[in-house]
């Protein structure tokens, strides 16, 4: 087809915890995002962190994700990286896998720009945030990442036309074409304009001598 659609298939939301991250806000981030909804298509899917910060972020975000009753996968790196654990193996297709449940998936990447490929190749171009102190790396993140909605420090669930202002959502456009991200009523709305005149012509509204334009309100 040819029609001009909105596409919007699945959420698959990432957030990047970077090596200069607050701990403890990290940790509030990744929980609120996972289970404040975890059906919604803003909820996170996969967490990805620095490898310098992983040793002491791993074990506390784990346990304070499993005290939720959420499922905890991660890759084979987090796995040496932690002690004692028998976690799941976190695979490729866990990569591609729109949860919506209480199950999150870990990676650890070397840096911001892995963390960024990895966004791009398996996002779904929703909602995805960094976790730093770092503002280049912040910057970085929110221009390269390709998604409707980047975020700094912040949890991927305040992705929701009602947050933004926009009254009720009718729905996300995860693609380019406008409008992008949450969409409210105007966001689908076209216009067709009426003008009712008495032999007006534009050239009477140019010029030295050009009769102004009154704007007002009629609602």
């Amino acid at each position: 087809t040819r029609i001009p659609v909105l596409g919007h298939a699945e959420g698959i939301c990432h957030i990047y915890v970077d090596q200069t991250a607050q701990i403890q806000q990290a940790i509030e981030i990744c929980v609120d995002s996972k289970v404040q909804y975890a059906a919604a298509c803003n909820a996170v899917e996969t967490i990805l962190v620095h490898q310098s910060i992983a040793p002491q972020f791993l074990a506390p975000v784990i346990n304070a994700l499993q005290d939720q009753g959420v499922e905890v996968r991660i890759d084979g790196l987090g796995q040496k990286l932690l002690e004692n654990a028998s976690l799941p193996v976190a695979t490729e297709q866990d990569w591609v896998t729109e949860y919506s449940d209480l199950v999150v998936a870990i990676k650890i990447v070397s840096d911001v720009e892995e963390a960024i490929d990895h966004i791009n190749t398996y996002g779904s171009r929703h909602t995805e945030a960094i976790i730093t102190e770092d503002v280049t790396a912040a910057q970085t993140f929110r221009a390269e990442v390709d998604a409707a909605g980047v975020f700094h420090n912040c949890s991927t669930r305040f992705a929701d036309g009602f947050r933004y202002g926009l009254g009720a959502e009718v729905g996300i456009s995860t693609q380019k074409m406008p409008p992008r991200g949450p969409v409210g009523l105007e966001g689908l709305v076209t216009y067709k304009y009426h003008l009712v005149g008495q032999g007006q012509v534009v050239a009477s509204y140019a010029g030295t001598t050009a009769q102004a334009f009154t704007h007002r309100d009629l609602l």
